[in-house]
């Protein structure tokens, strides 16, 4: 491992490890000569002495860095410094694709086929230049912050000519096609195979094929037909499902032919999601369900289960090691392929026969269906015990009941394909079972006709007698109930044993989503209830004596005035008189402050010359003045004072100003005074209008 802050090639700063894959670790490092942030890969120690893999490492740098999409991870620079091999790329800042889908379970159709557009946008780029990936996984799919999607690591990747195409069968187990899982021929529709599991993944929130190793799961991609994934998400329309389906067709040659192919279908998929559009190929019936894998090839399988498979499942944008030891390649292919054509004519032969007797069959009337190619057209006719059936029919089954997956395969044994037409509640049949087919059981069809079923989302009427709500406390007995979106009525009743709170019972006893429930609540019993008393109008004192007999406790009061209750008499009370409540029960009150008395102000802005008083001879002496409020309260004479007697200079000018001059209640008028302290005499006089204020 490089330690932080070491310099390779003079230029670039190691800042931290990022990540570590099966043969390289990548490290975030700032290039100082162009002052950015950059990733570097760096082959592990044990790899750099080994010069296949430092050729192997080279390769990939030279094929990544021919490569300039927007949709792929930009290749910088290469570094060869001792035994340090590396390769800067771009860095980006986000999150990858993996990540995001464990993040959130299932993507919405539309981000999930934007997502996919965007690399298929970049794998499309590789292929025009004659790279294949051949280790599409999410894991190799980076979000950047602004939501663009780029493809990174093309790690396995090597540029290849049109006239051979040998690879070894290298990438994550759960992602490669089944030529790879072979260890056979690959070419770009082994990258079209991995991004439709891919997408698969992105709209189901699943992988198509688990198992307890990587043997298991790279035999399931060999054999096993991939689940449709509208089985396992609802939203998902025919079209993308045909697309995901006819990506991971597997043969090569029933998959789409090239990658520009898939992103014109995925963006019809966005105008017409609805629409059955996309292409397939015909079914192909060899006479045999299951593909026979020779030991030799078993053996191999199973022998790469020490080397990459493993490490490339912990990977997060690595490249996995190169396996050492053969890999058949194009002369090694060659007898393999010769043996497919032999077989392949075999079955040719075998259809033309067939096809033979089927029209030398018609002409004589022998049969009884039409030489058109296989429809769902019905049968309704009843075969009689002695009659059989033609080559070209079949007896339909009954699925009815059945798993979705289980009635597939029952349908497929007869030669039928199993269409889900459609989902709908059911209260008798269980979530995932066939509820109804269009085509009864018994009924006479051609052989690969489509039988329509309609699949049960199970029930969703609640029996609330599962809840056991019965004992619970009010409180957690309605939030179980709104959790299955129930609403809730809250109904209390007295009860002798239940203890206050719990609940008492329910009803109905089963109800559906936004329907409601009559929740029936214990306020114990009515033996410990106590009536309130009236003690309104009454003194304060005279109240809280009254709550005490009734053994009830006075509660917090609160003061107001009132105009016609006397100071101290309760105005009012905080539970209403005669109800029944828990003995103890806080009762409060509110206590009359009697009538507000209002305030009566005025305010006054003048200024006074004492010189008027002594004249030019005098303003060396002093002179003491005072003001005061004169008002006429009850007929009689009331003086306020508003300043005390203070000596000014006989040269001041005295301020008569006072801003909220409180009167007395109730009057109106009054006037301001300067008086002459030494004499009593009124020196001046302001007229004062009085209003009213709280």
């Amino acid at each position: 491992m490089l330690r932080t802050g070491i310099y390779l090639q003079g230029r670039y700063e190691i800042l931290g490890l990022i990540g570590s894959g099966g043969m390289s670790e990548v490290y975030r490092a700032k290039c100082h000569k162009l002052n950015r942030v950059v990733a570097i890969k760096v082959l592990k120690e044990e790899f750099s002495s080994d010069a296949g893999f430092v050729g192997k490492f080279r390769m990939e740098a030279q094929a990544a860095a021919g490569l300039s999409h927007p949709n792929i991870v930009n290749v910088y620079d290469v570094v060869d410094e001792g035994n340090i091999h590396g390769i800067v790329m771009e860095l980006i800042e986000g999150i990858t694709l993996k990540n995001y889908i464990a993040k959130k379970g299932v993507l919405e159709i539309k981000e999930a086929v934007g997502i996919a557009i965007q690399v298929a946008k970049g794998i499309a780029a590789a292929h025009a230049q004659k790279i294949i990936h051949r280790d599409i996984k999410p894991q190799n799919m980076l979000i950047s912050k602004d939501g663009k999607v780029k493809v990174a690591d093309f790690g396995i990747a090597r540029a290849v000519s049109a006239q051979t195409m040998t690879s070894e069968a290298m990438g994550s187990v759960h992602y490669i096609s089944p030529e790879q899982a072979r260890g056979g021929y690959s070419d770009e529709r082994s990258d079209i195979y991995s991004l439709g599991i891919t997408l698969f993944e992105m709209v189901t929130g699943l992988l198509p094929f688990e198992g307890d190793n990587t043997v298991t799961v790279a035999l399931a991609q060999l054999q096993e037909p991939i689940t449709r994934p509208s089985i396992y998400n609802q939203e998902i329309p025919i079209s993308l499902e045909k697309i995901i389906l006819k990506c991971t067709e597997k043969k090569p040659e029933r998959r789409y032919g090239q990658i520009t192919d898939v992103i014109a279908d995925l963006r019809r998929m966005l105008v017409h999601p609805d629409e059955d559009f996309v292409q397939t190929a015909p079914p192909v019936d060899l006479g045999a369900g299951t593909v026979i894998i020779k030991k030799e090839e078993l053996q191999e399988i199973r022998g790469r289960e020490n080397h990459s498979w493993e490490e490339a499942e912990e990977e997060d944008w690595e490249e996995e090691p190169a396996r050492k030891g053969n890999r058949p390649r194009e002369d090694d292919v060659s007898p393999k392929f010769e043996r497919l054509l032999t077989a392949l004519g075999v079955v040719i032969a075998i259809v033309i026969v067939a096809v033979l007797i089927v029209v030398f069959s018609r002409l004589g009337g022998l049969l009884k269906f039409s030489s058109d190619p296989p429809t769902a057209e019905i049968y309704t006719e009843t075969v009689k015990p002695e009659e059989t059936l033609s080559d070209m029919e079949v007896e339909v089954p009954d699925v009815l009941e059945l798993p979705v997956d289980i009635a597939e395969s029952k349908l497929k044994e007869s030669t039928l394909v199993m269409k889900v037409s459609g989902y709908e509640d059911s209260d008798t049949v269980e979530k995932g079972r066939v509820i109804s087919q269009n085509i009864g059981e018994g009924t006479i069809v051609k052989k690969y006709s489509v039988i329509n079923v309609v699949v049960s989302n199970g029930s969703d009427l609640i029996k609330l007698g599962d809840l056991s709500l019965d004992g619970m406390t009010a409180e957690a007995a309605k939030l179980l109930l709104e959790q299955n979106k129930l609403v809730v009525e809250p109904q209390m009743e007295y009860h002798d044993t239940i203890q206050e709170g719990l609940v008492i019972r329910f009803e109905p006893e089963q109800a559906r989503p936004g329907e409601k429930v009559n929740l029936y609540i214990s306020a114990g019993p009515l033996s410990a209830m106590k009536t309130v008393p009236v003690i309104k109008e009454l003194p304060e004192q005279e109240a809280i004596a009254r709550l005490a007999e009734a053994g009830l406790t006075p509660g917090q009061t609160a003061e107001e005035f009132h105009e016609t209750i006397p100071a101290g008499t309760v105005i009012s009370q905080g539970v209403e008189p005669g109800t029944l409540v828990k003995e103890g029960t806080v009762v409060p009150y509110t206590v009359s402050k009697g009538v507000e008395e209002k305030k009566y102000v005025a305010a006054i802005n003048e200024n006074y010359s004492l010189s008027s008083m002594v004249g030019p001879g005098g303003l060396d002496s002093n002179v003491t003045v005072s003001i005061r409020l004169k008002q006429i309260v009850n007929d009689h004479l009331v003086y306020t004072t508003l300043m005390e007697p203070s000596t000014y200079p006989a040269s001041t000018v005295v301020p008569v100003n006072f801003t909220n001059i409180e009167g007395a209640f109730g009057v109106e008028n009054g006037e301001v005074e300067v008086i002459n302290s030494d004499t009593g005499a009124v020196l001046a006089t302001y007229p004062l209008k009085f209003a009213e204020s709280q």
